[in-house]
This record gives C-alpha cells, sequence and structure tokens, in this order.
C-alpha cells in the first residue's frame, strides 16, 4: 500500500472501459419459450440490438447493424418489440429507431416494414407492441404529429396489419381508441381475450402525479367498446395493469402514499413499501402475474428487490442472488420469471427465476469483471439530515483502490452527483464512471433529493412548487455533512448531473458557495423558455407541479432559472451537450453561456454531433468523462497523468 495525494492514484478503470460498460439489458420478452430482450452497443454508434437466447443458452444477436430497437414514443420510448411463434419459427415486429416505422422480422429474411413514413412533423412512432398473430395483427400505442411543433400531435391506440399493407397507407392502420386521453399506455388484453385494459393521462400530470386506468370490451370484430374508468384520478397514480391468470385486473396504485398493488379494487398485502415506480417508458413493468396465481414483483424502499408474492397469504420471498437492484422489465411464462437485475459489484444481467425451486440464474449479458474488482467502489447506503430536519436519502462512495492511500491528515475530494427526471432515483448497482473517480482518490455521494421515488409519495411531492431548492438544499447539506465529518475536503467539493441533474449543478453553482467547480450535463438551464415550446410535449407542462402554475407565479420561472443568475457564477465549469437534444435543447447551453460572456469565469463547452438526450456513443462518453476529470484536477490541482487537458476558456 504505497500513499499517494488523493485524486492522483492510478487506475487500471479507464475511461473506455467505463464506456464500453455503458447501459444494461432491457425489454426482457418471450418468444414461445425463448427469452429475447435488447441490449446497447456503444462501439456500435450507440445503437440497440435484439438478443435471442436459444433453447441450448447460446445469444444470438439477431439484427446486425445499422438497426437500432427503439422507439421514440414521447422521446423517451417505450418498449420496442414484441414476438410470437407462428409455423414453428419466431415472427418479431420491432421498432427501428431512425426512421421509428415498425418492422416484421423472421428468421433468414430481412425486416419488412408494416408501418409508413409519415410526411408529418416527426412523423409516425410506435410502441408497446403486442402480436396477434390470430388476427393478423399487431396492437400498440400510436404517437401521430399533426405539425412541425413538439407538441402538434395526437396519440391512441391502434392495431397495424402483420401482412405489410399499411406500410404505405396510412389508412390501413385501424384506430381502436379515440383521443380520449393525451397520453396512454399500450393495450393488456385479458386471457380470455374480452377486454384489454390500458392507462391514460393527461396535461398538466405527469404519470407519477395521476392517470387513469380504462378498461373495455374486445368485440369479436376487435373494436373496442365500452370504455370505463375504473381506477386512478388526479392524485392517484396507476403505472401498470395486468391481468392474472383467472382474468382478473392486477394493477399498481399509489392512493395511501405508497404503490401497492390492487386485484379487482381490493389491496393485495397492502405495505409501507414501493411495488411500482414511475413511468418514465411506456411498457415498464414492475409486476408480472404468474400461472399459479403468485405474483412476481419488484418491491422496495429505494433499491427494488425481486420476490415472489402470494397475494392470498401475503407472503413474500425474495429471489437469493447478489442482486441488489432489479430494474422495471419483468417477463413471465408459466412459472418462469425473467429479469434484469444488477448489484454494487455485478453489472446488469439477465436473470431467470424458476418460481417452483426458487432457483435464481444468469442467463444473459452475464457480469464479467472488466477489471480487478478490488477497484470497484463499495457503496454506504446513508441518511442524512437537511433543512427543517428532514431525511435526505444518498449512497455514498469513498476513494477506493487496493494499492494506494491518501496522505495522512489529507481529505479527498468529492463529487456530489444530482440524478435526473427529477422524479427517479440513483440505482444501488455497479457504475464504472462512479469507479473512474473513486479507484483514482475522488469519492462520489449519490443524493437521492427530496423528490425522488422510492420512498413513498410524501418524499417524492416535497419537490412540488420548489425544484431549484429542495433538490439544491438536499445536495449542499449532504455535501456540507461529508465535510463535517471529516469524510471530504471541504475546499475540493464538486457537484455534476445531467439532464435535471444538469438544472440542479446550474443551480447549486448559481445559488450557493458550497462547491469549487461542477459537470453540467444536457441540461434545463432556462425556465422560461423550456417550458414554452423548447422541450417536447411528455414534459411540456411538467413545470406546472415542479414549479408552480404559470399563469399564477410566472415571476417563480424566471427567479428560478439559473440563466437568471448567471452573473453569480464563480466556480469553473464544464458544459457537455448533445447537438440532437429535443428534450433538454443546445439553444439553452447557449443562452446561460451568452449570458456568462466576459465575465471571466474558467469553463469549457463541449459538444456532440449525433447525440441526443443521454449520451450513447462510446466515443462521446469516453471525451466526456475524461474531460471531467481534466475539470477537477485543474481545480483541485491534481495530476492526471495520460488524461487529455481540458482547455478552459474565460
Amino acid at each position: 500500500m504505497q500513499t499517494l495525494a488523493y485524486g492522483e492514484w492510478p487506475s487500471p478503470v479507464d475511461a473506455a472501459t467505463a464506456a464500453a460498460h455503458d447501459g444494461s439489458p432491457e425489454y426482457v420478452g418471450f418468444v414461445g419459450d425463448e427469452v429475447w430482450w435488447t441490449e446497447p452497443r456503444p462501439a456500435e454508434g450507440g445503437r440497440r440490438t435484439l438478443v435471442r437466447r436459444h433453447a441450448d443458452g447460446t445469444e444470438e444477436s439477431v439484427l446486425p447493424a445499422p438497426w437500432n430497437v427503439r422507439s421514440r414514443v414521447i422521446e423517451y420510448g417505450g418498449h420496442p418489440w414484441a414476438g410470437a411463434v407462428r409455423d414453428g419459427e419466431p415472427l418479431v415486429v420491432f421498432a427501428h429507431f431512425p426512421d421509428q416505422r415498425l418492422y416484421r422480422w423472421e428468421p433468414g429474411a430481412e425486416p419488412v416494414p408494416l408501418t409508413p413514413v409519415s410526411p408529418v412533423g416527426p412523423g409516425l412512432r410506435w410502441a408497446e407492441p403486442v402480436v396477434l398473430a390470430e388476427r393478423g395483427e399487431v396492437w400498440c400505442v400510436l404517437e401521430e404529429f399533426t405539425g412541425d411543433g413538439p407538441s402538434d400531435v395526437r396519440r391512441v391506440l391502434a392495431a397495424v396489419p402483420l401482412d405489410g399493407s399499411a406500410a404505405e397507407d396510412r389508412g390501413a392502420v385501424r384506430e381502436l381508441t379515440g383521443e380520449r386521453h393525451r397520453f396512454v399506455t399500450g393495450p393488456r388484453l385479458s386471457p380470455d381475450g374480452t377486454r384489454a385494459a390500458w392507462i391514460g393521462w393527461d396535461h398538466p400530470r405527469m404519470p407519477w402525479d395521476g392517470t387513469e386506468l380504462i378498461v373495455a370490451d374486445v368485440a369479436a370484430d376487435g373494436t373496442l367498446t365500452g370504455a370505463r374508468t375504473v381506477a386512478g384520478g388526479p392524485e392517484e397514480s396507476v403505472p401498470q395493469a395486468d391481468w392474472t391468470h383467472d382474468n382478473r385486473l392486477l394493477y399498481a396504485s399509489d392512493r395511501t402514499g405508497w404503490w401497492n398493488l390492487y386485484r379487482d379494487g381490493e389491496p393485495v398485502c397492502a405495505r409501507p413499501e414501493e411495488f411500482a415506480g414511475p413511468l418514465w417508458k411506456l411498457g415498464q413493468r414492475w409486476f408480472a402475474p404468474l400461472d399459479g396465481g403468485l405474483i412476481a414483483v419488484l418491491h422496495g424502499k429505494g433499491a427494488q428487490r425481486l420476490g415472489v408474492l402470494d397475494p392470498e397469504t401475503c407472503e413474500l420471498v425474495d429471489a437469493a442472488g447478489p442482486w441488489s437492484e432489479f430494474g422495471p422489465t419483468l417477463a413471465a411464462l408459466g412459472e418462469r420469471v425473467v429479469a434484469v437485475g444488477a448489484g454494487p459489484r455485478i453489472f446488469h444481467e439477465v436473470v431467470e427465476l424458476d418460481t417452483r425451486t426458487g432457483r435464481a440464474r444468469v442467463i444473459g449479458a452475464a457480469h464479467r469483471d472488466a477489471v480487478d474488482p478490488a477497484y470497484y467502489p463499495e457503496p454506504e447506503v446513508r441518511t442524512f439530515t437537511g433543512p427543517d430536519g428532514r431525511e435526505i436519502h444518498a449512497q455514498v462512495y469513498p476513494p477506493r483502490n487496493p494499492d494506494r492511500t491518501g496522505p495522512a491528515g489529507e481529505l479527498p475530494p468529492f463529487v456530489i452527483w444530482a440524478h435526473g427526471g427529477p422524479t427517479g432515483r440513483f440505482p444501488l448497482v455497479l457504475d464504472l464512471e462512479i469507479a473512474y473517480f473513486t479507484s483514482r482518490g475522488i469519492g462520489v455521494a449519490e443524493v437521492n433529493y427530496g423528490g425522488s421515488t422510492g420512498y413513498g409519495r410524501d418524499y417524492r411531492n416535497r419537490l412540488r412548487g420548489r425544484w431549484g431548492e429542495v433538490d439544491v438544499e438536499d445536495c449542499a447539506a449532504v455535501a456540507r455533512a461529508l465535510a463535517e465529518e471529516g469524510t471530504a475536503d471541504p475546499a475540493r467539493l464538486a457537484v455534476r448531473g445531467g439532464s435535471a441533474g444538469g438544472w440542479t449543478t446550474a443551480a447549486s453553482l448559481t445559488t450557493t458557495d458550497v462547491y469549487a467547480c461542477g459537470t453540467i450535463i444536457y441540461p434545463v438551464l432556462d425556465l422560461t423558455g423550456w417550458g414554452t415550446g423548447e422541450t417536447h410535449d411528455f414534459e411540456s407542462q411538467y413545470l406546472e407541479t415542479l414549479i408552480g402554475p404559470r399563469a399564477e407565479v410566472p415571476e417563480r420561472y424566471e427567479e428560478r432559472s439559473p440563466v437568471t443568475h448567471a452573473d453569480r457564477l464563480r466556480a469553473p465549469f464544464l458544459l457537455l451537450q448533445g447537438l440532437d437534444d429535443v428534450i433538454c435543447p443546445p439553444v439553452q447551453c447557449e443562452r446561460f453561456l451568452d449570458r456568462l460572456a466576459g465575465r471571466g469565469v474558467p469553463h469549457a463547452y463541449l459538444t456532440f454531433e449525433g447525440e441526443g438526450h443521454g449520451f450513447r456513443r462510446a466515443e462521446t462518453m469516453v471525451r466526456a468523462l475524461e474531460a471531467e476529470l481534466s475539470l477537477y484536477a485543474q481545480v483541485f490541482g491534481l495530476k492526471t497523468p495520460g488524461i487529455p487537458a481540458l482547455e478552459l476558456t474565460p
């Protein structure tokens, strides 16, 4: 063990290694008895491929480059594929990211388009397909733009012919519902085929504020009749619904303050923990009913574990294994459950649970150590005290390196991470971006500030009307507490975040003196512009709850915006932005930089062509991560050989 200054420790976790392990498997499902899922390919332009697990256990990427299985519905996307078995062979339907058309794929053939290209605005988009081979249709969500503006859009449930007759004919697409709601999720058909359930909501609510669960009858000709609301409301969020094997309606609702399960309107084993989460992507699944009557569930306070719930006895048994966190992408067939799990020392893996034996095993994307695990960070799950004595949940990752220690009497620099959303949470999983810093002697603290999910509706609602205040205060409280207890160097604190986390970072730098520098990634910076046409439809009225009704408190939109307080900024910063970002567009950064011109604040602005909201290309992630380390090295006075120097300009 050698002594070396914190932040200068040599590490095998380089930026390329971190980039290669970014992202996770997602959207698992069954095609016949086989398990399929999507998987990222950072080295292939950031596309997502579709992986098939054959009966013999081998994996095959069935769609080579440039096919990209990803939907753009509501911009964050949704479940982009579905499959069935026809004539003994798989038949798969998927959304292709570049043109957003639905395609049909069968072994030995090239994908065939099923939907047309629209000349209007961003066109036609599709998500949550359900292949109904017996009907010769795919039922799904249709998002159709009616003009060039981000809110010139309508969303309905639709049926697309499997024979390709709609590929050039929009009129061949059969609409299943009217425009009852601004937003809808995909249909879930009851096992007997007589009913369909889906979720809808309207501006200004977000799906974690309030939704409606709708049920309709399915007529013999495939039309939906008698649509009625059976659960939900303005202050009740229903993020998922499904049917049990005996045609009973199962759904999650937070009517008691926690997302719990209900069956035909009656609570199923009510507990003060979450059995669902925020619906950021259409088709996310936190539970899956099994044929025998049990329910596979994700549940917990904070991190969500995989378990099997007996709705009759309330017995809940968790899957044994090293996975501390599972993503909202469950699938079930018979008594088999497939999920994506990870842990503090394990990358995301595709996991299958046999509920008859209780055995869980890895069946895809198996973890392989990128470096010696001794370099992985070790999280400390902690609760801090914030203003007014409120609880703040956080995950603290101190510096960790098997070969180095810091000098006696020296405290390490720390970076406070603010998550996106802001209605979201940091998962408790291995992240090599964190290891990139902790293995070099720089600590990281992920703050699940007030407004985060996983801790009940009251905790989530703390941010209502107070975005830019509660999140900033909570991050600062954690930073100060780490400094006061002797964990972090108070003179070497940084803050970083992307999207809503970028907002929190910029707001922190312009309204507090806690941090020596910060990294702002594809941020919201100007509420007056972002909420009036500079973002996508899904979040275009999000600020009505985060900030307050614009008609009642218009001054608050300007007062809270970091762009308004750019003159207060003194700390050096790095600004990272994708040029194709339609959620937090580059104009937000440009306006912020214009306000800073001539003020002498050292900064760098890096932009990336072909990147949207969330970096997906390996080369982008490498450049961004190395630039961030260089910023900290310059501000904290560190030597980082081999890292390209970031040019900071006033």
